[in-house]
């Protein structure tokens, strides 16, 4: 069941980061404007495993400028 959720963390976080065009560097590069360090392979395995907080989805959503999203 758990790893159902990190799926769909995973999918939908995905699904931002193509809609809006932005792939990992630019995704690292703008956390990095508002004061959140990641390396690319950081980011790689968080996103890939599924496994991140809700924090750092929040982070992800503010640094792509994301006000709304589907759930």
């Amino acid at each position: 069941m758990h790893e159902e959720w990190s799926q769909r963390a995973t999918n939908i976080l995905k699904s931002e980061l193509a809609r809006a065009g932005i792939g990992y560097e630019e995704l690292i590069r703008r956390l990095g404007e508002i004061g959140v360090e990641e390396s690319y392979k950081g980011i790689a395995n968080k996103i890939n495993r599924g496994a991140f907080s809700f924090a750092f989805f929040m982070q992800c959503m503010k640094a792509m400028k994301i006000e709304n999203i589907r759930l």
